[in-house]
């Protein structure tokens, strides 16, 4: 992997629209919190851009982040806001420059389609809080992605859940919500899985839904190889009126239980306030136990 450099005091952070619109007044509680970590905002054009649902037409959006991914006094990029359209602008997107002198891209929800996108570039990338979501993000959420942009070190350790699959894995981090992944699955964006850890995250889904994209992401080859698996938020998940009779852990613990990866549930990360920021395309250890779980990453040293 060829990694971004950490940030420092003094840089400058894109935030920019590549899904649903968001508003320059919307943008200040996000850089205020940059402000305080000594970092300065550059709001992109399309900010305050607004398109039915997005953030601007396709070429604007894909104008405004082709602009931030090639200047080079831009060291980070936060997406506002995720929702839906990223995938609209990713082949009018051109990463020549981006690939020469990376630099953070950071996000979660749509925003994994950037995040698989560039890993399939060996380009790492920061799953996190977004200035959509920071009003309502708790303090260890914001914490971390301080930590993850700065350089320092990342590491967590929560409870056991009750229905984790105990074990100790290495490897890289790649993931993000599972929608997406299912969605991206065919094209040169789907991610290679093997000797990897895969974290998986959603929201607002039918619990079929979650069934049928995980036989999906099994049968597209995902689980052969793979070292172990990081599930975060399932948040609000739906059934019908005839239930589907199985919850979203088991659903996942059903659809891989042929396989010996460890599988830890309930991480702090995704559609929760407490949404701690992951380094995905970075290695890291994740050691699932009967009482603790931890996920610790290496210091790439950029």
């Amino acid at each position: 992997m060829k990694q971004p450099h950490y940030l420092k005091k003094g840089d400058q952070v894109a935030l920019v629209c590549t899904a649903r619109k968001f508003t320059k007044e919307a943008c200040e509680p996000a850089i205020q919190l940059l402000a305080s970590w000594g970092l300065k905002a550059v709001l992109g054009d399309t900010i305050g851009k607004d398109n039915f649902q997005l953030g601007g037409t396709d070429e604007e959006r894909a104008a405004d982040l082709q602009q931030m991914l090639d200047r080079p006094d831009i060291k980070a990029i936060w997406i506002a806001r995720g929702g839906y359209g990223t995938v609209r602008i990713l082949d009018k997107l051109d990463f020549t420059a981006f690939i020469k002198a990376p630099k953070w891209i950071v996000g979660f929800s749509d925003i994994t389609v950037l995040h698989s996108h560039v890993n399939t570039l060996q380009i790492p990338s920061i799953h996190a809080i977004m200035p959509f979501t920071v009003p309502n993000t708790i303090e260890t959420a914001v914490v971390s992605l301080r930590k993850a942009l700065f350089g320092e070190t990342l590491s967590y350790e929560i409870p056991s859940h009750p229905a984790n699959k105990t074990g100790q894995a290495s490897g890289e981090l790649v993931g993000g919500n599972l929608s997406i992944l299912y969605s991206l699955l065919g094209s040169a964006t789907s991610l290679n899985t093997k000797g990897k850890i895969l974290y998986i995250e959603d929201l607002d889904e039918y619990l079929y839904h979650i069934d049928r994209m995980m036989y999906n992401l099994k049968r597209n080859g995902y689980f052969e190889g793979l070292q172990g698996m990081v599930v975060g938020g399932m948040t609000d998940m739906h059934d019908n009126a005839i239930p589907f009779g199985f919850d979203a852990v088991q659903i996942i613990l059903d659809i891989t239980k042929e396989y010996a990866f460890p599988v830890c549930f309930d991480f702090p990360a995704g559609h929760v306030q407490d949404n701690r920021a992951l380094r995905l395309g970075q290695q890291v250890v994740l050691a699932v136990e009967k009482e603790r779980t931890s996920l610790t990453f290496s210091d790439g040293g950029a």
